[in-house]
């Protein structure tokens, strides 16, 4: 099956193609001008209480997390061309992606072989099974999941799909952002958390095309999307961050530099101490249990920005570490899954605003 560059005729025939068959995005906008308290203090320790905040539940999506929107659109388009093989479909993934593939290829009684690092969490490979998904566990990264499932797919006909990689991938993957709008019409930025870069690639292209700011975020010691804009190519980079189960790749795709070749495209960088301080936050504010890669997307609105830097540039190109909104500012926060051990968020009373 032939694909061409993400375009945002791509993401409309992917809402087309899953409409129905994914859950619809569920937005709640916070208590104008305050993202959850963190233990610094609310969002803006600068004064601005004027910008307003939209929280977009996507960990309420099928599966626990935004790969089914792709998940479902990778399968149907190559059912729509024929190109699904009775051999089924096969993906190397970190976790969410394989339970997405999963879940879809459960929906269309396909075949399912899933690969993962010996080192995914258990939660995730038992949702796997229970999808009927047959799991095989190779090596302690991604990179070996996905030589393994490369070679499978060779020996047995069975359709590869990607974690990221993928045009259809990320296509579905940007039905979220028109949805949002659906909410919150006049939305000025988007942020989102990145790994490989299949959720930024489908929701910058989106944005894009409405005007609308895509903030990237990344945790400092898995930047390969960072990376690959500096070096203007994608480069492999060390792993070791507490989200690297689900933003821990080594490489980022080519369509995600690709979607961030504009001006309305920033990367900004958070530290795992930020990054765990977000997802408490939510927990202690709003009861809400997300994955580490959840939290990196609100991470950078609670960050501590560097006085002496100065606040971030909002002309294009790299913010650094903090984001801070202007005055009247609309932003949306993509959460973007919830298949987690919640056992380790501190059940603490946050102090009165």
């Amino acid at each position: 099956m032939r694909v061409q560059q993400l375009t945002y005729g791509d993401v409309r025939a992917a809402a087309a193609r899953v409409a129905g068959r994914t859950r619809p995005a569920v937005v709640s906008e916070v208590d104008r001008g305050v993202v959850p308290t963190a233990p610094g203090g609310p969002l803006d320790a600068s004064g601005r209480q004027d910008c307003r905040v939209w929280l977009v539940h996507e960990y309420m999506q099928h599966t626990g997390s935004f790969k089914a929107r792709g998940a479902q659109n990778f399968l149907l388009a190559h059912r729509e061309a024929g190109t699904l093989p009775d051999a089924g479909l096969t993906i190397a993934s970190g976790g969410n992606a394989g339970l997405a593939c999963a879940w879809a290829a459960q929906q269309h009684g396909v075949r399912a072989t899933v690969f993962l690092p010996e080192t995914a969490p258990r939660v995730k490979v038992e949702r796997l099974r229970g999808y009927g998904a047959e799991v095989r566990l190779t090596g302690s990264e991604y990179a070996a999941a996905l030589a393994a499932c490369e070679e499978f797919a060779s020996a047995t006909g069975a359709l590869a799909s990607h974690a990221y990689a993928h045009p259809l991938i990320g296509a579905g993957a940007g039905t979220l952002l028109d949805e949002v709008l659906a909410r919150v019409p006049d939305l000025d930025t988007v942020v989102v958390s990145v790994g490989g870069g299949g959720l930024f690639a489908g929701v910058a292209v989106a944005a894009q095309h409405h005007g609308i700011r895509t903030v990237g975020a990344e945790p400092e010691n898995c930047r390969a999307w960072n990376a690959g804009i500096e070096a203007g190519r994608p480069v492999d980079v060390e792993v070791a961050s507490v989200a690297a189960d689900s933003l821990g790749a080594r490489r980022t795709w080519q369509g995600a530099l690709d979607a961030a070749k504009h001006g309305l495209v920033h990367s900004v960088l958070v530290t795992d101490a930020e990054i765990v301080a977000a997802r408490q936050a939510l927990w202690d504010s709003r009861r809400i249990a997300v994955e580490h890669a959840a939290a990196t997307a609100l991470a950078p609105l609670l960050a501590s920005q560097d006085e002496e830097s100065g606040p971030p540039s909002l002309d294009g190109g790299p913010l650094g570490r903090a984001y801070r909104p202007r005055p009247g500012e609309k932003v949306a926060v993509i959460l973007c899954g919830s298949n987690t051990d919640p056992s380790d968020l501190v059940g603490r009373v946050p102090k009165a605003a």
